[in-house]
C-alpha cells in the first residue's frame, strides 16, 4: 500500500476544509432562496439566530448589550457565522478522511435547522422546506466536491511513489493537474452558485418592494390634536449634549428581531382579543380613519447602563391606546395587556397605566414628521410613557391581548426580568467625555451638560458635584412636559477647582421630590441605578 505523503495530507485537509465550507455556504444560500418564497423567517440562519436570542439568560442579554450596544444582532450573526464555518470545514475534512460522516454531519446540521424553524413563533410545516432543501443540496455538493478532491490526492500520491518510471509518473502528473482542475471548477461553479443564490433571494423578495413602496407612498393623515410646540428653551445646542429631539437614525434599537420585519400594512391588522366583551380587529385603513394624535415622549430601554445611550426623545403620531382599550371593554379581573409582535416578541403592561388618562399612550404610526421607520416599527408600534421598553413598547404590533398576570407571562419576564418595569429617575453628563481633557474658558468656566428624565413624572432639578465638594444646583433647560426628557447645564469654576483630574458626578431630583438613589444597581432586573460619575483632566 502506498501512503501518501504528509504534504499532500496537508494539502488535501485544507482544500476538503475550503470544500466543506463552500458547500454549506451553497446550501445555505439556496436556504435563504427558499425562505424568500416561504417566509423570511424560514430562513435557516435566521430562525437559528432567533432560536439563541430567545434562549439565552438575561444576563447574557445584558452582557451583549452592554458590550455591543445597538450592534448586538451583527456579533451574533458574525458569531454563527464563524460558528457554521469552522462545522463545515470539520465536515470537509470528515467527508475526505472518513466519508460519509461528514455527509452525515451536514445532515445532522439541515435537520436541527428544520426542527429550529418549525418551532419559531407564527410558523408552520413548510418553515422546515429552506433547512431541507438548502442543506440537502450542501450535502449532495459536499459529496460531489470531495470525491473530486480524493480522486486528485490520488493521482498526486500516484505521481510522488517511489520507484515509478518518467512515463507513468509523468502520466500521473497529468491526471493529477486534471483532476485539481474539476475539483476547482467544482468547487468555484458552487462558489458562484451561492453568490446568484443569495442575489436570487434578495430580488425574489417582491414582499419587501410591496412594503418598501407602501411607505414611501403614505402620507402621513393630519392630527386631530397636535402636539404643543417645543419651547425655544427645550434645547441648549451644546456640542455633544444630546438634542431635545433625537433623529430616526440616532433612535437607539434594541429588539429580538434578526432581521427587521417588513410588514405590509395593507395586510396588516391588530387584534384585541382576550378578557374583554367586544373583542375586534383594527386594520390599516381604520387606523388612518381615527382621530390621531401627535405627542412628544421619552422612551428608555431597561438593559440601560447609568450614563448609557439607550434612549431618546421623539415625536410620536398615532392613535390613544386607552380609547382602543374602552371600544374592546376590558373586565374588571383584568390587569395586564400582553402586546405580540409579528417577530414573536410579547411584553407584558399593567392595564391601568393604558387606561390611565392622563397618560398619552399611543399605538403609533408616525415618528418624528413622518412613516415609522422599519427598524422602529413599521406600520405600528406601541408607544407608553413612564414604563421601559421592554413591558410595552411593542414594535410590528399584532396583537393586544387582555389578560391577567397571573395567567400570562412576557417575552423579558420569563427570562428573569421584573414583571412591570416601572422607569427609574436618571440623569446623565453628556459633555464633557468621560477621561476628556478640558480648558476653561476666559471666565475660568467649563459647561458641564446632560439629560434627565422619569417620565410621566418630570424633572424639578438638577445637581451636580465637583470631587467631594457641595452639591450645586444645575439650570434646567425648557420642556414640553413630564414624559421628555430635560436638558441641563452647570457653568463650572474648573479654574478655581485647580489642573489635574477631577470627578463630576449628577443627580436629579424629579417633580415629586425624589432625589435619584447613589445604590448602585445594574440593570437586571428592573433597570440600573446610581448617580453618573465621570473623571476629566483641567488643563
Amino acid at each position: 500500500m502506498v501512503v501518501e505523503p504528509r504534504p499532500h495530507r496537508r494539502l488535501s485537509r485544507w482544500w476538503a476544509a475550503l470544500a466543506g465550507v463552500v458547500a454549506a455556504g451553497a446550501g445555505l444560500a439556496l436556504g435563504e432562496l427558499v425562505a424568500a418564497w416561504v417566509a423570511p423567517g424560514s430562513s435557516p440562519v435566521l430562525a437559528a439566530g432567533g432560536a439563541v436570542v430567545d434562549s439565552v439568560p438575561g444576563w447574557l442579554k445584558n452582557l451583549a448589550v452592554d458590550w455591543f450596544g445597538t450592534h448586538d444582532k451583527a456579533v451574533l450573526l458574525g458569531t454563527m457565522g464563524v460558528v457554521l464555518a469552522a462545522g463545515a470545514a470539520l465536515a470537509g475534512v470528515l467527508e475526505l478522511r472518513r466519508p460519509p460522516w461528514g455527509a452525515v454531519l451536514m445532515g445532522a446540521v439541515g435537520v436541527v435547522g428544520a426542527v429550529v424553524a418549525v418551532g419559531r413563533p407564527g410558523a408552520n410545516a413548510a418553515w422546515a422546506t429552506p433547512s431541507v432543501v438548502g442543506i440537502g443540496a450542501g450535502v449532495v455538493l459536499l459529496r460531489l466536491v470531495a470525491r473530486r478532491l480524493r480522486v486528485w490526492s490520488g493521482a498526486q500520491v500516484r505521481a510522488g511513489a517511489p520507484g515509478a518510471d518518467d512515463e507513468w509518473r509523468r502520466a500521473a502528473e497529468r491526471d493529477a493537474t486534471l483532476d485539481r482542475r474539476g475539483f476547482l471548477l467544482v468547487t468555484g461553479l458552487t462558489a458562484v452558485g451561492a453568490v446568484l443564490a443569495v442575489v436570487a433571494s434578495r430580488a425574489v423578495g417582491a414582499g419587501a418592494r410591496a412594503v418598501q413602496t407602501a411607505r414611501a407612498a403614505l402620507r402621513l393623515p393630519t392630527p386631530a390634536k397636535r402636539a404643543p410646540a417645543v419651547p425655544a428653551g427645550a434645547d441648549f445646542h451644546i456640542d455633544g449634549l444630546a438634542s431635545y429631539i433625537t433623529p430616526d437614525d440616532s433612535f437607539y434599537r434594541i429588539d429580538t428581531a434578526l432581521r427587521v420585519p417588513l410588514v405590509d400594512p395593507d395586510t396588516w391588522s391588530l387584534r384585541i382579543t382576550g378578557l374583554v366583551d367586544n373583542p375586534f380587529t383594527l386594520t390599516w385603513a381604520d387606523l388612518l380613519a381615527l382621530p390621531l394624535e401627535e405627542h412628544h415622549l421619552t422612551l428608555a430601554c431597561v438593559s440601560n447602563f447609568v450614563g448609557g445611550d439607550l434612549i431618546g426623545n421623539a415625536l410620536w403620531l398615532g392613535y390613544p391606546l386607552r380609547s382602543l382599550l374602552a371600544r374592546a371593554k376590558p373586565h374588571a379581573d383584568a390587569d395586564m395587556v400582553l402586546s405580540s409582535s409579528a417577530d414573536g416578541f410579547s411584553a407584558g403592561t399593567p392595564l391601568e397605566v393604558m387606561l390611565d388618562p392622563g397618560r398619552e399612550s399611543l399605538l403609533a404610526i408616525g415618528m418624528n414628521g413622518q412613516p415609522l421607520p422599519y427598524e422602529h416599527g413599521f406600520p405600528a408600534r406601541l408607544v407608553v410613557p413612564g414604563l421601559y421598553g421592554y413591558v410595552s413598547a411593542t414594535k410590528w404590533v399584532t396583537e393586544m391581548k387582555v389578560t391577567k398576570f397571573a395567567d400570562d407571562i412576557a417575552y423579558w419576564t420569563l427570562r428573569g426580568w421584573s414583571e412591570r418595569g416601572p422607569v427609574k429617575l436618571e440623569s446623565r453628563i453628556d459633555v464633557p467625555s468621560d477621561g476628556g481633557v478640558v480648558t476653561p474658558g476666559s471666565d475660568g468656566t467649563v459647561v458641564v451638560a446632560g439629560i434627565a428624565w422619569e417620565q410621566h413624572t418630570g424633572i424639578r432639578g438638577v445637581e451636580v458635584q465637583v470631587d467631594d465638594a457641595p452639591w450645586q444646583p444645575a439650570t434646567l433647560a425648557e420642556t414640553v412636559g413630564p414624559d421628555t426628557w430635560r436638558q441641563w447645564r452647570y457653568a463650572w469654576d474648573a479654574k478655581g477647582s485647580g489642573t489635574g483630574q477631577h470627578t463630576l458626578r449628577v443627580r436629579a431630583t424629579d417633580a415629586d421630590g425624589h432625589v435619584q438613589t447613589s445604590d448602585v444597581e445594574p440593570p437586571p432586573p428592573n433597570g440600573a441605578t446610581g448617580w453618573h460619575t465621570i473623571q476629566v483632566a483641567v488643563k
